[in-house]
């Protein structure tokens, strides 16, 4: 046999293998149940779900926080080696759908024994050479599936952490704006109640003057200083708690944990618009329900796999090459030699061996079809909380706002009415610690609010994922100085790990 009938052979054996059949189940999207409309929703407003959203709060510190972490967080720097892990895996999972050639050289010079009992010609020396260089071929065909099943699974896990990869963006947008929204609510507090003490401050210092004149009794004295310490006591927990969430926030943009820039006031910052749409969007904007999808693709084709190992084992392997003891002749006519041979098992009796695969297969297959209906489950429920949260927040502000005014007011007649003698200072002290507790409570709500308004473009997903993914990717770095301009036209960036339309290996063989 001459290499061109080999590769006659092999591209026969291609054949056959591309026209064997594939076993188990292919995937079908199962059918879940999905909400017509969310309960509490506000249709008010357009569709921007696909925007930068975080830019509504129209405060630039934040935007820049956000790109930093972008490029800088390690969650976002794993889940692309991850990605890079899985490309990987998959090109070699399927690599085993082609033939393996290994092409091999060696050289040797051996003495043979002239005391072994074998004789040696006359004339023929018992040192000799030995040069060979050969090409094997080795290939098992994928008649049964079983190869290309386990290359399906291998692509929807790569599609998953993809998918993963974007949830972990998701989840980071999040967390920097909800950690910057809460940092300066503490921050307001903290103001609140820095003028709270120095208020308190002035009023002791009064009551001691007017006690050392005998306008007042001691327990009034007493009970000035109280509220004052009091109020000076929730200045160092407000400091701790800013001091932790900076650093928390130091660590979300890959920071070491320090001092972070401040932008616009609590109050001062935009409020974003509701996003608008369908319950079943959210199907195919959420990546962490692309990503259960994804594993429930690939745990339902390995059933496939896992049946193939029922039927035989089909496998080719061939060697072409050339030896000889004199590196003179190794190319010519006399010293080729060649070999071809296939092999084919079957297994008779296993024990239970391998319908105990298929049946782990089948398990594991129902184990990713229930989290990926309980994971539909759950997002519905956080955009609903969202929802809710948004709603009842927004109603709860206005109430305080109510409040604080009338305390305000409340505080002020106490103390004039005080200070005319109509009622004792226990009225005045509860005025103002109502005031005080009241402004807090507001302040806090404030920051909810904001933060629900985030949740709630987390819950829903959306294209902005895809926008924030495309900061995530470092800028490509400028030509030196005197560099040539390329005559091609540049293209547009790829986004880190990406897989273009098309088979995701291609791009990985790409890079």
């Amino acid at each position: 046999m001459n290499a061109t009938a080999l590769a006659r052979l092999l591209a026969s054996a291609t054949l056959l293998a591309l026209g064997g059949c594939l076993l188990g189940p292919n995937y079908v999207r199962p059918t879940v149940e999905v909400p017509a409309t969310y309960r509490f929703a506000q249709g008010e407003a357009a569709e921007i779900a696909n925007t930068t959203w975080w830019e509504q709060f129209q405060d630039p510190v934040l935007d820049q926080l956000i790109a930093t972490a972008l490029l800088e967080n390690r969650d976002v720097k794993i889940a692309a080696a991850r990605v890079d892990e899985f490309q990987a895996q998959f090109v070699t999972t399927r690599s085993a759908l082609f033939p393996q050639v290994v092409a091999g050289a060696d050289a040797s010079r051996q003495r043979a024994s002239q005391a072994s009992g074998i004789p040696i010609p006359n004339g023929v020396s018992p040192i000799y050479n030995q040069f060979d260089a050969t090409v094997s071929v080795a290939w098992e065909i994928d008649l049964f599936g079983k190869v290309r099943r386990q290359t399906e699974a291998a692509r929807a896990n790569l599609l998953a952490s993809e998918e993963g990869r974007r949830a972990t963006i998701l989840t980071l947008v999040s967390s920097v704006s909800s950690a910057y929204i809460n940092l300066r609510s503490l921050d307001r507090q903290l103001e609140i109640a820095k003028s709270t003490v120095e208020s308190r401050d002035e009023s002791v210092r009064v009551f001691t003057l007017r006690f050392r004149g005998g306008e007042v009794s001691q327990m009034e004295l007493a009970q000035s200083q109280s509220e004052y310490e009091a109020a000076k006591a929730t200045i160092p927990q407000l400091e701790a708690q800013i001091g932790q969430q900076e650093n928390a926030l130091s660590v979300l943009i890959g920071k070491n944990p320090g001092a972070i820039l401040r932008g616009r006031e609590l109050s001062t910052l935009g409020s974003p618009q509701i996003p608008n749409e369908l319950p079943s969007d959210l199907l195919e904007r959420r990546p962490d329900l692309l990503q259960a999808e994804q594993a429930l693709v690939s745990e339902n084709a390995l059933i496939g796999a896992a049946k193939a190992l029922y039927f035989p084992s089909i496998s080719l392997t061939g060697l072409f090459g050339t030896v000889s003891t004199q590196f003179s002749n190794l190319f010519t006519g006399p010293a080729r030699v060649w070999s071809f041979a296939g092999s084919v098992t079957q297994p008779i009796f296993t024990a239970g061996n391998i319908s105990g695969q298929v049946r782990q297969a089948e398990a594991r297959q129902q184990e990713a079809l229930f989290a990926y209906e309980k994971a539909i489950q759950v997002a519905f429920q956080e955009v609903e909380d969202a929802l809710i949260s948004v709603q009842k927040t927004r109603e709860q502000l206005a109430v305080l706002a109510n409040q604080v005014e009338a305390l305000h007011t409340y505080a002020r007649l106490a103390r004039l009415r005080y200070e005319g003698g109509y009622t004792s200072y226990i009225e005045v002290l509860d005025a103002e610690r109502s005031l005080f507790n009241a402004q807090l409570s507001y302040t806090q709500t404030q920051g909810a609010e904001l933060t629900s308004f985030v949740n709630l473009y987390k819950a829903m997903g959306g294209g902005w994922v895809l926008a924030a993914e495309k900061l995530s990717v470092p800028p490509a770095a400028p030509p030196a100085p005197g560099t040539p301009s390329p005559d091609t036209t540049p293209t547009a960036p790829v986004a880190r790990g990406a897989a273009p339309a098309g088979d995701p290996a291609v791009a990985l063989e790409a890079r």
